[in-house]
């Protein structure tokens, strides 16, 4: 396990980059479960293990997903050009509304923001989009930037401990993290193996951003984050590439690997004197139902502590390396943690990797000059 910089500070000079309210974009594009299986039941009816395909796609814990295109359009596929273009077309026309929330929660403008971390892994494009996002949307031409591609679900908390490691390295500045998964223009019409046909009952589409501030702001205040790569899984979740673009590949084995990375979890909590077990909350990334409630049992957590991981699952599928923003923008909609609860976000994908962070909660300023307004009213009555 591999920490960042800050962790080897004492508690009492320890930076807190905050992560502040995240932004979430889905498509109008809906489907829902009943018509994921109606559409398994049609289009691969002779399949040897169709029963079992379909259990598993009812036992995923997903209501409805998003797409960007029509179900009849997502099912076909016009070429890897077409795909790519269609990516970067969406994606541009629905980034700059993501971005501009996610900097207005953060009371920041894009003049303020020092690097952008931009991850994906369903489109491929070269300038890297962060490189349009500069052109485009008006950040300052010295922005860093930081594009990952190839870390699958696990990006999300990868993109986040990175914009961490940059603000400590760099205090005072502030690092928009992006994710873009339209994980509907990887489907491939000819792959009928069960793990394919259960990911593509189990993956949407999202956009999502939020800001890591240097100094200031309201949300996550990250201390200390970790990376933990499985040993001998790298076949597990990959990527076949082919003519026809990227082929997904998932191992039955993957729903069992939260036995291999809690450890690393209770570790890393260890290391900054905490009970992995006791947290206030928990941003996990729902990869899917056995993945919770695994991690539940292996933590000692009661079920309820990852009820937004099973939401979002509900409402969008697996949206990849958005699920833990999504998840964190549920903590932020509900509006009750307190100052100073513990928390952990861990994003888990291909490799088999683990992405890992800590912080205590900031909770907003007006939280504070409610519960100071009630107080003054109660002593004057």
């Amino acid at each position: 396990m591999s920490h960042s910089p800050e962790s080897a500070r004492s508690p009492g000079t320890a930076i807190a980059p905050t992560l502040c309210r995240p932004s979430l974009w889905v498509p109008e594009h809906t489907i829902t479960v009943d018509r994921t299986l109606e559409l398994c039941r049609s289009l691969h009816g002779g399949h040897e293990r169709l029963g079992t395909v379909l259990r598993m796609i009812e036992n995923t814990g997903v209501l409805k997903r998003h797409l960007v295109q029509p179900i009849e359009d997502t099912l076909c596929h016009p070429g890897v050009e077409a795909r790519t273009a269609l990516y970067r077309r969406e994606v541009q026309r629905a980034l700059p509304g993501v971005v501009e929330e996610a900097l207005r929660s953060a009371e920041l403008g894009v003049a303020d923001v020092d690097a952008i971390v931009f991850v994906s892994c369903t489109g491929f494009t070269m300038p890297p989009m962060t490189t349009w996002m500069i052109n485009e949307l008006g950040f300052r031409n010295d922005v860093r930037q930081i594009p990952i591609a190839q870390l699958g679900c696990a990006a999300g908390g990868a993109a986040i401990n990175r914009a961490h490691d940059f603000c400590v390295a760099y205090p005072g500045t502030n690092v928009l993290v992006v994710t873009c998964e339209l994980c509907s223009l990887c489907y491939q019409p000819t792959d009928s193996d069960v793990g394919t046909l259960l990911s593509n009952a189990l993956f949407g589409d999202a956009i999502a951003a939020a800001v890591l501030r240097g100094r200031g702001g309201s949300g996550m205040s990250l201390s200390r984050n970790a990376s933990h790569v499985v040993p001998d899984t790298e076949q597990w979740i990959s990527f076949d590439v082919k003519e026809t673009g990227y082929h997904f590949r998932l191992d039955r084995r993957v729903p069992g690997t939260m036995s291999m990375i809690a450890p690393t979890l209770r570790e890393l909590a260890a290391h900054q004197g905490w009970d992995a077990s006791a947290l206030g909350f928990y941003v996990i990334h729902a990869g899917g139902p056995r993945i919770l409630d695994d991690l539940s049992r292996f933590l000692g957590v009661a079920p309820d502590a990852f009820r937004h991981s099973r939401g979002v699952l509900a409402d969008y599928g697996n949206i990849a390396s958005g699920v833990v923003l999504a998840v964190l923008q549920r903590f932020f909609d509900d509006d009750v943690l307190p100052t100073g609860a513990r928390g952990m976000l861990a994003g888990f994908g291909p490799g088999i990797t683990a992405e890992v962070s800590l912080g205590t909660w900031t909770a907003p300023a007006r939280r504070h000059e409610a519960a100071r307004e009630a107080e003054l009213t109660g002593v004057a009555r």
